[in-house]
């Protein structure tokens, strides 16, 4: 089929679940926001116990596929409240701390408030500091200023703050003329977006793919568990997610990637080829690399046990965990590669 990117319409559901905060473990609300797009785009939908968001597409035969996203982004945790009314925090997934030194962030209390703040150095004055340039950034090291009148440990206690606490900072989304996407977090949310504007095209065109598709959302994939259950009967699995861009990769900013293997082992030798002669034959620009610092979705599934062919495809992103990058042409390739995918 013919089929095209809506660019202003994935870039509104990007922007509209990246203004949701959610690392792993934190995800109910932007799940919510999904189903409403889902729920205007027409199709049913279940949760799991476990909180993945699971659409159903029927196709033209019996067989089952899926296509997975995660929801879920990096973040921090309150570990403890220091005597001096800061937080110390431990990392949720695989954040570089150098990189949100001096970020704004947001403290969600379990009691339903939410108070902002700075993530700082301990040293992290210049003309007070001699090591403010050579301290490192790391757990230890750093720690989270409140925007409240806070001296003590009490006194944050009193705002109903604690450990547990999860703190978010911000994605700084934008668009650029020239076709930039740049943000933190496009490790996952881009994808999901794509896979949002798929559903849209596939149920405003009446396009039924060639088999039954399980379209899955996962929440836990930052730390390693996200898609480690999925439903009895699919038969492969594509992971879309981000592709790694940099050393002596062959991806870039404007192409889509696919992973032939990554931490967790090779992924399906026949899969990997056919998604890659798709490309070939429809003259999609894309880049297959070897990921030695990465896992995804469908290595959890994989090593959960399941019975599936896998493999994960996605838009170059460059300096992934930090404040990542991508073009549109990369995007682009990669919505016409998983249109192919799902109706040949």
């Amino acid at each position: 089929m013919s089929a095209k990117l809506n660019k202003d319409y994935m870039m509104e559901v990007l922007n509209a679940i990246m203004e949701v905060d959610s690392p792993s473990g934190f995800t109910s609300a932007v799940v919510k926001k999904l189903c409403e797009y889902i729920e205007q785009i027409g199709f049913s939908y279940e949760l799991t116990n476990k909180g993945n968001l699971i659409v159903d597409i029927l196709g033209k035969s019996e067989k089952t596929v899926a296509l997975a996203a995660h929801l879920d982004t990096l973040g921090l945790i309150v570990r403890s409240i220091n005597s001096d009314g800061t937080l110390a925090f431990r990392k949720i997934g695989g954040v570089i701390l150098n990189t949100v030194d001096g970020e704004y962030c947001n403290i969600h209390t379990r009691c339903g408030k939410v108070y902002t703040g700075t993530i700082l150095s301990n040293s992290p004055s210049g003309h007070v500091y001699s090591d403010a340039h050579t301290k490192a950034r790391d757990e230890e090291n750093m720690h989270v200023r409140l925007d409240e009148k806070v001296k003590s440990k009490d006194d944050v206690k009193n705002l109903g703050i604690d450990a547990g606490d999860f703190i978010c900072y911000e994605p700084k989304t934008r668009l650029s003329e020239s076709g930039f996407i740049k943000s933190r977090f496009l490790d996952d949310k881009l994808c999901v977006a794509i896979l949002v504007d798929i559903m849209r095209q596939l149920k405003e065109s009446g396009t039924k793919p060639s088999h039954n598709v399980k379209v899955i959302f996962t929440c836990y994939e930052e730390v390693g568990h996200g898609m480690s259950y999925i439903p009895s009967g699919i038969k492969e699995v594509v992971g879309v997610d981000m592709g790694c861009v940099g050393l002596d990769l062959n991806g870039s900013e404007y192409d889509v990637s696919i992973c032939a293997k990554d931490s967790s082992g090779p992924y399906d030798y026949e899969l990997v080829t056919r998604i890659v002669n798709l490309a070939k034959a429809n003259g999609i620009n894309y880049a297959m690399d070897i990921y030695d610092r990465y896992g995804s979705d469908v290595s959890a599934a994989l090593r959960a046990g399941h019975d599936i062919k896998g493999t994960v495809i996605g838009p170059g992103v460059a300096a992934s965990h930090g404040m990542e990058r991508t073009h549109m042409d990369a995007v682009e390739s990669t919505y016409k590669l998983l249109m192919l995918y799902l109706t040949n």
